[in-house]
C-alpha cells in the first residue's frame, strides 16, 4: 500500500460521515457497508481477500503503518486517504487507536436465513454447529466468533435477536476470526434447531434436572450445541426441540458462567471430542 495523496480536514466530509454512521446497525445495513478499526484487523481482512472499500489512515501515524502494509496493494477502486489527526480522533471508536480505519462491504460469509429450516441444511457446512438464542452482549458474540474459529465449529447459528455481526465490539472481540467464519442468522431458531436434528444430535445447554453432565457425552462428528440468552438462557421452545440437554458443571456457589465462556467451553468439548476419535 502506497502512501495516499488525498487529504481529508473536515469532519464534514462525505467519507468521513459515511464511516461515522457505521457505527449504527441501521446505517450498515442501508450502505452494506461495516467498518474496523485498527492494523491488526485490517491484516486479517487483506490476508484473507475481503474486498474493502476505503482505507482511512492517520496522518501522523501513515509514515509507521505503511512499511507493515507494503506487501498488500490496494486494488485502484479502495479509496485510501490521510486523515487530520483531529478528524481521526474523533472517529475513532479506539481508546488508543492505531492509526487506521477500514470500511468494507458486508461479508459474503454471514448470511441471513429467513425460510423456516427446510432449506437450512444447504446453507451448511459438514461438521459441528453452535447455535446461539438471544445472545445479545457484543462482547460475549465475539468471543463465540473467536473460540468457534480455535475450535474448528464449522457453522455458527444466531437467532435474528442476537447481537449484530458487524458490532464494533463484535468484530474487535472476535480478533480477525469473523473474516473466516461462516455464520447463518435465522428468524426461526427452533426451526433451524429441528433442521439441525435431521444432521446429528442436538444438545441444549441447561441446567434442569435430567440434563447430562458435560465429559460424559460422546459428540457425533455433525451434532450441534445450543447456548441462550445471558439472563435467562434457552427458550423453553428451543429447549424442547432439542434431542438432549447438556449442563457444564461447575463448583458449588457458581450460578452460573457468561454465555461466551459458556459456548467456549462447550464448542473447546466438541472440538477435544473430535481429536480423540481421529476425525
Amino acid at each position: 500500500m502506497e502512501k495516499p495523496q488525498e487529504i481529508i480536514t473536515s469532519r464534514q466530509n462525505p467519507l468521513v460521515m459515511l464511516t461515522a454512521s457505521l457505527a449504527e446497525r441501521k446505517y450498515r445495513r442501508r450502505e452494506g457497508l461495516f467498518r474496523f478499526d485498527g492494523k491488526k484487523l485490517l491484516l486479517e481482512a487483506l490476508a484473507a481477500g475481503i474486498p474493502l472499500h476505503a482505507v482511512l489512515l492517520k496522518a501522523s501515524a501513515a509514515d509507521a503503518l505503511l512499511p507493515e502494509l507494503a506487501d498488500f496493494p490496494l486494488p485502484a477502486a479502495v479509496r485510501a486517504v490521510l486523515l487530520a489527526d483531529a478528524v481521526f480522533d474523533r472517529l475513532s471508536e479506539e481508546k488508543a487507536p492505531e492509526g487506521v480505519i477500514t470500511v468494507a462491504p458486508l461479508l459474503e460469509s454471514i448470511r441471513f436465513f429467513r425460510g423456516d429450516g427446510a432449506d437450512l441444511d444447504e446453507a451448511l457446512l459438514p461438521g459441528h454447529t453452535l447455535l446461539l438464542e438471544s445472545v445479545r452482549d457484543p462482547g460475549n458474540l465475539g468471543t463465540v466468533i473467536r473460540s468457534a474459529s480455535a475450535f474448528g465449529i464449522s457453522n455458527l447459528v444466531l437467532s435474528a435477536d442476537c447481537a449484530d455481526p458487524y458490532h464494533p465490539r463484535v468484530i474487535r472481540g472476535a480478533m480477525g476470526a469473523l473474516f473466516h467464519r461462516r455464520i447463518t442468522v435465522v428468524e426461526d431458531p427452533v426451526a433451524a434447531a429441528l433442521a439441525l436434528r435431521r444432521r446429528g444430535q442436538v444438545f441444549a445447554a441447561t441446567l434442569q434436572g435430567d440434563s447430562a453432565r458435560l465429559g460424559a457425552i460422546a459428540f457425533g462428528a455433525d451434532d450441534t450445541v445450543m447456548v441462550g440468552n445471558e439472563g435467562h438462557g434457552l427458550s423453553p421452545a428451543l429447549t424442547a426441540a432439542a434431542t438432549h440437554t447438556v449442563f457444564i458443571p461447575m463448583e458449588a456457589g457458581v450460578e452460573s458462567l457468561n454465555a461466551g465462556v459458556a459456548a467456549s467451553v462447550l464448542a473447546y468439548e466438541l472440538y477435544r471430542g473430535r481429536c480423540y476419535h481421529g476425525s
